[in-house]
C-alpha cells in the first residue's frame, strides 16, 4: 500500500520465464499499455520463451510479434542480437548479476536494477525519470539526476521494501502523477 492505494504488483509480474519478462518489460522503453503487454507476453510466451528460440525466429518474425507496441524494425534487430549474446555468453540464461547484465547490450544499471529485483527478487531500487521527478515533488530527494535519486531513496526506505516499492511509486505516478497535468514550479506546491 502507498499512499492509501494497495496495487496488485503480482498481476504486472506473472511472467512464463525470466527471458520473456527481460523482453517484454525491459526492452521496451516507451511506454505501453497493459493489455498490449498481455498480448505480446502470450506470443512471447507461446512461440519463443528462450534466447535459442528467438535466435532460430529470426529478426522478421520477432518483428511482427512486438509491433503491436511499435518501433519494431528496431526492436526486434536489438532483441535478436541480444538473444544471440544470451545464447553465446550465457548458456541462454539471464544473468543473475549486474555485471554481466550491465555488459549485454541495450542495458544500464536502471534496467539490471529491474532485472534483479523484479525477476530475480535481489533487494535494487530501479530509478527511472518518473521516480526521480515523484521523489522529487515528495520531497524525498533533492537528487539532480537519478543516480543520486536512487542513493537517497534506498538511505530513506528499508532495504526489505525496495522492490515492492519501487512499483507502488511507478503504479501511483502513472494514475495519479502524469507528467503532462504537473505545471507547478516548485517541487512541493
Amino acid at each position: 500500500m502507498l499512499l492509501g492505494v494497495e496495487y496488485d504488483i503480482a498481476a504486472y509480474l506473472i511472467w512464463v520465464c525470466t527471458f520473456a519478462f527481460y523482453i517484454l518489460i525491459i526492452k521496451r522503453r516507451i511506454r505501453i499499455s497493459s493489455k498490449t503487454i498481455k498480448s505480446i507476453k502470450q506470443r512471447v510466451s507461446e512461440s519463443t520463451n528462450n534466447p535459442k528460440k528467438m535466435v532460430k525466429l529470426g529478426v522478421r518474425n520477432i518483428e511482427k510479434i512486438i509491433r503491436p507496441c511499435g518501433l519494431s524494425p528496431q526492436k526486434s534487430k536489438s532483441i535478436h542480437t541480444l538473444s544471440k549474446k544470451l545464447e553465446k555468453d550465457h548458456g541462454s540464461k539471464v544473468p543473475e548479476n549486474f555485471k554481466d547484465l550491465e555488459n549485454l547490450p541495450g542495458v544500464g544499471h536502471k534496467t539490471a536494477s529491474v532485472v534483479m529485483s523484479q525477476a530475480f527478487g535481489y533487494p535494487a531500487f530501479p530509478v527511472d525519470t518518473h521516480i526521480h521527478r515523484l521523489a522529487w515533488r515528495w520531497g524525498l530527494s533533492t537528487g539532480k539526476n537519478v543516480e543520486q535519486t536512487e542513493k537517497d531513496l534506498k538511505r530513506l526506505f528499508p532495504m526489505a521494501k525496495w522492490n515492492k516499492l519501487h512499483l507502488q511509486i511507478i503504479f501511483y505516478g502513472r494514475e495519479f502523477c502524469p507528467c503532462l497535468l504537473y505545471t507547478s514550479p516548485s517541487p512541493r506546491d
